[in-house]
């Protein structure tokens, strides 16, 4: 059994379209082990906020420092899905002391400069979650129920254009001694690793990490739907040995 007294936090911060509620599974089995968890819904993806289409990646950024410092009776495990990757490596360069470990699921660092979508047409202020045929061309759908894929549906929120072309300024060599594991899904560890090596734009900055741990869990984009034990365990044993 995990203590809570003796374990960090674990914040859980989706991607794209997606609020704390993608991570009720995977809560669940967490919680059950007594472990403190916190799932985020990001600045932009609250349906009900009327501004939200003015979110910044800062704004989201400034969302996660405020729940990491109100948890910061020690430094935090975050779990970054996706395309959470853009604010939670801002966090890493202006606050590598708030986190312990950093988990990306089917997820990693951007490197400084880069945007998730800098030629996004200016004419729009959202990107809606596209029909699933489309999306599957993107990102890989294995292991999602109908049920799943109905619920992703009636609950994803457009994606705030802002943050999605904003780039990404980094500048403290410090986020890369922060130690962190890549929970590979729809690409393997293998895969990654030679991606890193290669200088692949979406894995360049895994090669330039001081501590990294690679984690198999093969199925699609979406983890903490088609396999949320098997996810929850493996944020579990992160957890456990980080100290």
């Amino acid at each position: 059994m995990t203590s809570t007294t003796s374990s960090p936090t674990i914040v859980l911060i989706a991607g794209h379209w997606l609020g704390a509620w993608a991570w009720d599974e995977v809560r669940e089995h967490l919680e059950a082990d007594h472990a403190h968890v916190v799932a985020m819904t990001l600045p932009g993806l609250d349906g009900d906020d009327p501004d939200r289409t003015r979110t910044t990646l800062d704004d989201q950024a400034g969302a996660i420092v405020d729940v990491l410092a109100r948890s910061a009776e020690r430094p935090a495990i975050v779990v970054a899905h996706s395309g959470a990757n853009g604010p939670v490596s801002l966090v890493l360069d202006r606050h590598p002391e708030l986190v312990s470990r950093v988990v990306w699921v089917d997820s990693g660092p951007v490197a400084d400069g880069s945007a998730f979508a800098a030629d996004l047409p200016e004419e729009l202020d959202e990107l809606p979650l596209p029909p699933f045929d489309d999306l599957a061309q993107q990102a890989s759908l294995q292991g999602l129920s109908t049920e799943d894929l109905e619920r992703f549906r009636a609950r994803a929120v457009p994606e705030p254009a802002a943050v999605l072309r904003e780039p990404v300024v980094l500048v403290n060599e410090s986020r890369r001694s922060i130690p962190t594991t890549l929970v590979c899904c729809s690409i393997s560890g293998d895969q990654v690793r030679e991606l890193a090596q290669a200088a692949h734009p979406m894995f360049a900055e895994v090669a330039e990490l001081a501590h990294v741990d690679v984690v198999d869990l093969p199925t699609g984009h979406w983890p903490m739907w088609s396999r949320a034990r098997d996810l929850a365990e493996v944020i579990r044993s992160e957890a456990s040995r980080t100290r």
